[in-house]
């Protein structure tokens, strides 16, 4: 069994994987107070949902936007069991040309997005990962990283708008029933659910000018379902791809799984 582990700034993903197939998958805080201990903890308790023993991984692939916890779960997974991880980065094998001013400046997880992304539908590609930030990457034919964009995601942007406007209540991120709100709290739907829509419609508009042919659109990440399906132009849904993606580059950088 393959453990993939995906830290962002906000959540911290994971997913088992055994021949191929996703076992189960998990999505908790991202935090850098946390022990090795108590990470271990973590991970034993969750595995005991699925009756999967510590003993039964066999290898394990990180990617992290958030150096801190990298360093604590690669202390964990030494400590508890026995693996020294893959760590998403420089010297890692991608099969991939990253085609920026400085490589090195493409997190870690907008790389396995474009892996994933290419190994399942091949080029040219968009795609736009709804996390803390919203990241838009662009794949091309030939499977070339090509760049970018970066946006404020809708939880930061909220949040900002709630802490300067403190007149403003706080509301339930979700698809209000009309554009024209009716009150304070419908009103602040709209203008966060469809301002956000608005902005990532446009984004995907202005790439698919630059780009020689028709990609597809795919989204992903934690608010990938809510938005997805409004947007006409996404054409593909997969909230786990960054996870598919780790576990592509676990094979491709061969770790071996038993069974």
């Amino acid at each position: 069994m393959i453990l993939t582990i995906d830290i962002g700034n906000s959540d911290t993903v994971l997913g088992i994987y055994k021949n191929d197939k996703m076992l189960d998958h998990w999505r908790v805080s991202t935090d850098y107070k946390k022990t090795v201990d108590e990470y271990g903890i973590l991970f034993n308790n969750l595995f005991s949902f699925d009756d999967v023993k510590i003993d039964q991984i066999d290898g394990i692939i990180i990617s992290s936007v958030v150096p801190q916890v990298v360093r604590i779960l690669e202390k964990t997974t030494i400590r508890y069991f026995d693996l020294k991880p893959i760590i998403v980065g420089p010297g890692i094998k991608t099969g991939m040309n990253i085609r920026m001013e400085d490589p090195r400046e493409v997190g870690a997880d907008r790389i396995v997005n474009a892996v994933a992304g290419y190994q399942k539908f091949g080029g040219p590609l968009i795609i736009v990962d709804f996390g803390t930030a919203t990241t838009f990457c662009y794949i091309s034919k030939t499977g070339d990283y090509e760049g970018g964009a970066i946006a404020p995601g809708i939880g930061v942007a909220t949040d900002s708008l709630f802490k300067h406007a403190s007149k403003l209540p706080r509301v339930e991120l979700k698809r209000p029933d009309l554009a024209i709100g009716k009150n304070t709290v419908s009103g602040t739907q709209s203008g966060i659910f469809y301002g956000f829509m608005g902005q990532v419609e446009k984004l995907i508009s202005k790439f698919k000018e630059e780009i020689d042919g028709n990609p597809i659109v795919i989204a992903t990440g934690g608010y990938s379902e809510l938005f997805g399906s409004e947007i006409e132009s996404i054409d593909h849904i997969l909230p786990f791809l960054t996870l598919d993606g780790l576990y592509y580059l676990a094979k491709l950088n061969e770790i071996k799984q038993d069974g």
